[in-house]
């Protein structure tokens, strides 16, 4: 074995690998999308060109997420002699420390979100930079923070050298192009399996199908709910606006959907409100019936009793209503409580696992779910039901909802070293597993359904081979959409791999229809070395991408907190910026305590200003006199005036020209100030019984008129709690079924 020598590394720490040194190679000529199976050294290519580069200036090393950052500075550090060249930067460092490790550090490893907010805030510049590796760059698209890094190093880097690393851009050739242009890219670079300099280190994987039977039970409920499916589309084909059917699939129905939303812009429409509310009905109907024929009775049960949780709060919406009061999703929910039957994917998976490791007692094992519901229930049935040997831990994101807890980055973190050391052996995980995770033994990966996106389908299969032979399983539920998602994945693999061959020659970017974003001409120290003279605005981090567009207006941004307003022009200008849609769902949701923001604004500022952005400020099914009430409340009883805008372009445009005005006047120094009042014990009190469901803050006032104090309401019978005024049998048993009844979390 022979192995790669450099002054910075480690003796005999990188395999030398001919395939990996011409992909190098070749990357340091332009820059280019290297495109490589997970498990084939990716990451020792990006090594190669970094060491190659670092004379040159400072490296930027991108990763999506916090352990993916985490994993490469590791790597870095175990393999170079200098390990205090390489500087890890995640949203937990400080940004005054963050300043620091910008100026001071050869290698910054760092997750895309934290460099965008301190290019915006002014804290680094991409001057001296001669080498941005963007891994899983397949995210470059859209407002991703990859594409506002590329776009700033292009224009500012005295030397640009772009590598993007990928094991699935896509098999869409407008999605590949748009990468492509968003990062710069002048070059595609693709290894396979297959390639004769790849084969010899590449490990078998064996890739199997198999089919389970969906029980008559569960085929009678998913008839059930089918039914209703379509006769929903028979009344949305009534109104004469289009025609769809039981084929029409769910992409098909999202843009359906949009052109509804664009078509209720252009004016109110009974017919078009009404189209509306069918699809999201359609919608969560459909995802039922695939709940039902895929993932089983647990699965369906806890949707719609979240449907139900939905229905019953005070903010959910009328298709949640609609639906649990039909009398066939009773009867459905019914069905449901009488059957203990699970889905045969269950103990199928049960007996593969058994299987695997009764083979292989080492094997470290990966199951895929496209649920989190799932993934409890396949972790409660192994624990109940399998062998000693089997010792399954629950894999998911970091978001909570009710009942279900997320797991923090740390958690992620803790879990995956216990899974490599043993003391897990099987990990079952959502979407959260399948980008980066740095598991090189994994000997078996389980996919409980195929998923219809080539992308997660490849990076899932790419969690086994790697380091030894691996296997890789499919589940499919005879019938179902099982099918037809295996079907899909697989045809985009091919046609993925098919586009990507044909890319992939020196320089392609130009003859495969697209070129490199253009970017004008902008000197080094009109862009990092801003005027002190151009007008200044402290910016809100949530308004990131009104950020950007102010930027490019010529003005200098800093990104930082604010508890009022969203934008801070001058000592006297303070702005909040209201979509459409945000303004109705202060009226629909009184917890968003809009009065409250507009309240600290004019407080706060002589010159408070809400801007309202969007024309469908009457599209929504909310009284237009309800709109005009809160209209008429900010202008008048807050005296806040109010701007109309069509666009967030439009936002921009006038931002940026109140900001310049502010400072020609000589109101130039822009300070953030003022706090969010805070609320008082009486709207405390109140704010906790609203939560409560079927309360709003009407019924809450009435509580608490009535008992006195939150505890005497808590602690009150039913028949209590109907003696006051607005509270039916049906709120009364709700407020006691949470208040008494048992957690169990």
């Amino acid at each position: 074995m022979s192995y790669l020598v450099h002054p910075l590394l480690k003796p005999e720490s990188v395999e030398k690998r001919l395939f990996q040194i011409d992909l190098a190679a070749r990357a340091l000529r332009g820059s280019t999308l290297v495109v490589m199976p997970t498990g084939l050294g990716k990451t020792i290519v990006a090594l190669m060109v970094l060491l190659a580069r670092l004379e040159r200036g400072r490296v930027l090393f991108l990763a999506p997420t916090r352990p993916l950052v985490e994993q490469h500075a590791a790597f870095l550090r175990r393999v170079l002699t200098a390990p205090e060249y390489v500087a890890s930067v995640t949203g937990e460092t400080d940004p005054e420390s963050r300043a620091e490790i910008w100026k001071s550090s050869r290698i910054a490893v760092s997750t895309p979100q934290v460099v965008e907010n301190d290019l915006l805030s002014g804290r680094m510049d991409l001057r001296d930079v001669s080498l941005v590796i963007f891994d899983e760059a397949h995210r470059a698209t859209g407002n991703y923070a990859y594409v506002y890094i590329a776009d700033r190093y292009r224009r500012e880097a005295r030397d640009p050298l772009v590598l993007g690393m990928t094991a699935s851009p896509g098999s869409e050739a407008e999605r590949v192009a748009e990468i492509c242009a968003n990062l710069g890219i002048e070059s595609i670079e693709m290894k396979s399996e297959n390639d004769p300099d790849v084969a010899p280190f590449v490990h078998h994987r064996e890739i199997e199908w198999i089919k389970v039977e969906v029980p008559e039970q569960l085929q009678k409920i998913r008839g059930e709910i089918e039914r209703l499916v379509s006769e929903r589309m028979d009344e949305i084909n009534s109104l004469g606006m289009c025609r769809i059917d039981p084929r029409t699939s769910k992409g098909e129905l999202l843009d359906l959907q949009k052109r509804f939303s664009s078509a209720l812009a252009r004016g109110p429409n009974q017919n078009v409100f009404r189209g509306i509310s069918l699809l999201a009905e359609i919608l969560k109907l459909k995802h039922a019936v695939e709940l039902a024929e895929t993932q089983g009775v647990s699965a369906l049960r806890q949707y719609l009793e979240r449907l139900a949780q939905e229905a019953r709060s005070r903010g959910g919406s009328k298709a949640s209503r609609r639906l649990m009061e039909d009398p066939r999703i009773q009867h459905v929910l019914s069905l449901l409580e009488d059957t203990d039957l699970e889905h045969p994917k269950l103990s199928r998976a049960l007996e593969i696992i058994e299987d695997q490791l009764e083979e292989a007692p080492e094997s470290r094992i990966i199951v895929f779910t496209n649920y989190r519901d799932t993934a409890t229930a396949l972790l409660r049935f192994l624990q109940s039901n399998a062998s000693d040997a089997v010792k399954p831990v629950r894999f998911v994101g970091q978001a909570s909802r009710e009942n279900d807890e997320g797991l923090s980055q740390r958690k992620q973190s803790e879990i995956l070293d216990k899974f490599r050391a043993g003391e897990y052996n099987v990990l079952i995980a959502t979407s959260v597993g399948e980008e980066g995770i740095d598991i090189p033994s994994t000997d078996m990966v389980l996919f409980y359904e195929p998923v219809p996106s080539e992308i997660r389908s490849i990076q899932r299969k790419g969690r086994t081979g790697r380091a030894r032979a691996g296997r890789v399983v499919v589940l499919i539920a005879k019938g179902t959409r099982d099918e037809a998602y295996y079907w899909i994945s697989d045809r985009k693999e091919r046609t993925m791999r098919r586009q990507l061959q044909g890319m992939a020659e020196p320089l392609p970017v130009a003859s495969a229809g697209f070129t490199p974003r253009a970017s004008r001409q902008i000197s080094i120290t009109e862009i990092c070395e801003p005027d002190e003279d151009l007008p200044l605005i402290i910016i809100d981090p949530r308004e990131r991408d009104m950020a950007r567009l102010l930027e490019k207006s010529g003005l200098r941004i800093v990104l930082r907190s604010l508890e009022v307003g969203d934008y801070v022009l001058s000592e006297r200008l303070g702005i909040e910026r209201k979509t459409a849609n945000d303004l109705i769902d202060s009226i629909v949701d009184p917890e968003r305590d809009l009065f409250r923001q507009i309240g600290d604004l004019a407080r706060t500022y002589d010159r408070p200003l809400l801007i309202i952005e969007g024309q469908n400020l009457y599209a929504r099914q909310v009284h237009p006199n309800a709109v005009r009430g809160i209209l008429a409340t900010i202008a008048v009883d807050f005296g806040v005036p109010i701007v109309p805008t069509a666009s967030m372009e439009e936002t921009a445009a006038l931002i940026a020209l109140m900001a310049r005005r502010e400072h020609e006047a000589g109101y130039r120094d822009v300070k953030p100030h003022g706090r969010k009042t805070s609320r008082t014990l009486k709207e405390q009190q109140e704010y906790l019984v609203s939560a409560l469901p079927g309360v709003g803050p009407s019924v809450a006032r009435s509580l608490l008129r009535h008992f006195g104090s939150v505890e005497r309401i808590m602690t009150a019978s039913e028949d209590e709690l109907m003696s006051v005024e607005k509270v039916g049998p049906k709120t009364a048993a709700r407020i006691r079924e949470i208040v008494a009844g048992e957690y169990r979390g």
